[in-house]
């Protein structure tokens, strides 16, 4: 196992983990500029308002984006675990 090796598992994994947080990531990000707009527009300052409608858009995405997720989390462990015979040398 040389340096190029692991640079690439590095950057595989890292591509991953970029493609799996992502789409949670901005719909956090979509749900939190609503509702900063709703409360900037109804001068409603209350710090927890944005935390309930996030919880529950994540939650809303895991459930329909958890088939892809983890297909692509099996499909990654898949190809690290064929490149074991090739690393052992």
């Amino acid at each position: 196992m040389n340096s190029q090796t692991i640079m690439t598992m590095t950057y595989q994994a890292l591509r991953v983990a970029l493609i799996m947080a992502g789409p949670l990531l901005l719909v956090m990000l979509v749900v939190g500029l609503l509702i900063s707009i709703f409360q900037a527009a109804t001068q409603i300052n209350e710090m927890t308002l944005s935390f309930i409608p996030k919880l529950l858009a994540v939650g809303v995405a895991l459930v329909v984006l958890g088939p892809w997720l983890i297909s692509t989390m099996v499909d990654y462990i898949q190809q690290l675990f064929s490149q074991i015979p090739g690393l052992v040398s």
